[in-house]
């Protein structure tokens, strides 16, 4: 009987134990569902883009999206602080032209008009430039200079302008005379007129220019910022 009530006692102690341990287990797995409610199951369902996890709207993929929405803008960042531009308000602002060497020029204005270039809109060269694009305001936008100086492809920065390219020559842009082109003649005159400037030559052409290279200038991210000021 001793031996009975000894075995008794041992197996209500072992479930004792055991239901105490089972318990303490319990209660761990409890507090760490709410810590982490994400089992490797639902860590796999993640993986394949699960709206839901154990009956439970996640919105993983979302902040995922707009997580890459500000690498890219953090993206745009870098690129604009890597060419000396940052949070500012002007294309002058942004731009370090110092560093670039510089030459004072007499720069005029014209437009694709009879009234610059002798040419009427039903003319079939209106409005195309000596290398062959077309005239265009914009981020780089065509000019006319003197070959022997700025050969075409030249790519000038001109403040209260922004940037050029020599796509154009004239007889009467001669030495250090530059042509800045405008859509208008009321935009040549309120705009610009005549100025003499300080213009700093970003890269030296090789003498051609063509209607991909003057799209790919125009299409730099980190100038979209601007464009609106210059083609508004």
């Amino acid at each position: 009987m001793k031996i009975k009530k000894i075995i008794e006692k041992t197996v209500l102690s072992f479930m004792f134990v055991t239901i105490m341990l089972l318990g303490i287990v319990g209660l761990k797995e409890g507090v760490s569902a709410k810590l982490w409610p994400y089992t490797p199951s639902s860590i796999d369902r993640l993986a394949d883009n699960s709206d839901t996890i154990n009956g439970k709207d996640v919105y993983t993929r979302q902040t995922n999206l707009k997580q890459k929405e500000l690498n890219h803008v953090k993206e745009v960042d870098r690129q604009i602080s890597s060419n000396q531009m940052g949070r500012v308000k002007t294309l002058e602002e942004a731009v370090n032209y110092e560093q670039y060497p510089s030459k004072k020029v007499i720069a005029t204005g014209y437009t694709a008009g009879v009234e610059s270039t002798g040419k009427t809109p039903d003319h079939p060269q209106y409005g195309i430039t000596y290398s062959g694009v077309q005239v265009k305001r914009d981020l780089y936008s065509t000019i006319a200079a003197d070959l022997s100086v700025y050969p075409i492809g030249t790519i000038l920065f001109i403040p209260n302008y922004g940037f050029g390219v020599v796509a154009d020559k004239g007889s009467a842009i001669t030495g250090n005379k530059i042509d800045l082109y405008y859509e208008t003649v009321e935009d040549v005159y309120d705009k610009w007129g005549k100025q003499q400037v300080d213009v700093y030559m970003i890269e030296k052409g090789n003498g051609e220019l063509t209607e991909k290279q003057l799209q790919q200038l125009n299409e730099n991210e980190a100038l979209q910022v601007f464009r609106q000021d210059i083609t508004g």
